[in-house]
């Protein structure tokens, strides 16, 4: 039996989810367009109504506030360019840090191209940003402070409360947007009393389908669109909506949220209960002591991360180095790097990332297959 510890790069769709799939897609009359003004578009506008009602309760907000779009890097880019296009008297200025997702670096370099200025705070070993930083950095040309809430690479948290406390007292029309991509399903999140403005999610770390994101913009925040034409989703986001899309997403989200802190319970004591068991190979564990349980990143002073990769997968054991969407190029993490990790452990790390499904018992195997392979290379 395979053990999937790479959860932060996707997740396996709910049996749930994958039998209301199959059941909306044989349906006879589940193919509609939502935007058709026959029968079978009002049945499918009703069913993606009804999975908006159910987010936006869920998530603590109004239905108005939200947007979908195809995934986290879209809702991500037009939260970033959208609200710094549409609102050049807010100012020229972005605080961010070099540890977040490349959906937003990218979308910073765009802007810094652009002519904005883009400021990047540091952040220290447990990857939190530089708070006397923001402080000092935060004026009346600030537009837009973009953070991840959890990092997807080393687990951390943003202290959000204290962001937005910054943010009050040094200029409250500046916007905060948080990239809860890995957060969503793990954390609560109650949109409404966060103290932000923008939001981005996608489906497929909840256990929902690929090719689906979400996209939260506060009331009375003007942001451009990234996609032209129909005219969708009051101009926010144009192309055809899928109600079966929203429909897995919205089941997705409800069964995380229904045992949400219990299962926060058992993470914690599942990556506790792992990281006891690793030290016995003298590992640098380079996730901070608070950070989401639900990931781990782990440096093998003997192995390259990808050799370590490789003999787990050959024991059906799927892992990653650094994030899935960086991974190809083979470089070492910039994000452990920008943490203040060494090169040469940041270039043995492996990232261990759990689901609420995933079992103390199926540690003990990976740690056992972590000790032949000690054993084979006589380390």
């Amino acid at each position: 039996m395979s053990i999937y510890f790479d959860n932060s790069a996707t997740t396996k769709p709910l049996p749930e989810v994958a039998r209301l799939v199959y059941e909306t897609l044989s349906g006879e009359e589940s193919f509609g367009n939502p935007g058709s003004l026959h029968r079978l578009g009002v049945l499918a506008e009703k069913d993606l109504n009804e999975s908006t009602d159910k987010i936006s309760k869920l998530l603590s907000c109004k239905k108005e506030e939200l947007f979908f779009t195809s995934c986290g890097s879209e809702s991500v880019n037009t939260s970033i360019l959208g609200y710094m296009h549409q609102n050049p008297r807010a100012g020229k200025k972005v605080i961010s840090t070099k540890t977040e997702h490349k959906a937003s670096l990218e979308s910073l370099a765009r802007l810094e191209k652009e002519g904005y200025e883009v400021c990047y705070l540091p952040v220290d070993i447990n990857g939190k940003p530089d708070l006397d930083a923001l402080e000092r950095e935060l004026d009346e040309n600030t537009a837009l402070l973009t953070f991840t809430h959890v990092n997807n690479e080393s687990g951390a948290i943003l202290p959000l409360a204290d962001i937005v406390a910054i943010r009050n007292k040094k200029n409250r029309n500046t916007k905060i947007h948080l990239d809860c991509v890995q957060s969503l399903g793990k954390l609560p999140i109650a949109l409404s009393r966060m103290g932000i403005d923008m939001a981005s999610f996608s489906g497929h770390k909840i256990h929902a389908l690929k090719g689906f994101g979400l996209l939260y913009i506060k009331s009375g925040v003007r942001v451009q669109p990234l996609i032209l034409g129909g005219g969708q989703q009051k101009g926010m986001r144009s192309g055809t909506q899928s109600p079966y899309l929203a429909s897995a997403f919205a089941l997705a989200l409800e069964k995380a949220y229904e045992n949400i802190d219990e299962n926060l319970q058992k993470m914690t004591e599942l990556r506790d209960h792992f990281v006891s068991e690793l030290s016995r190979f003298d590992v640098h564990v380079l996730s901070p002591k608070d950070a989401l349980p639900y990931v781990l990143n782990v440096s093998f002073p003997s192995f390259q991360s990808e050799t370590m990769l490789h003999c787990l997968e050959e024991k059906e054991i799927y892992v990653s180095t650094v994030s899935a969407c960086s991974s190809k190029t083979k470089a070492v993490s910039y994000v452990l790097q920008e943490m203040g990790v060494r090169r040469e452990i940041a270039a043995n790390a492996v990232r261990f990332s759990f689901s609420r499904f995933n079992t103390i018992e199926e540690t003990d195997r990976v740690i056992e297959a972590i000790q032949g392979i000690y054993d084979k290379y006589k380390v």
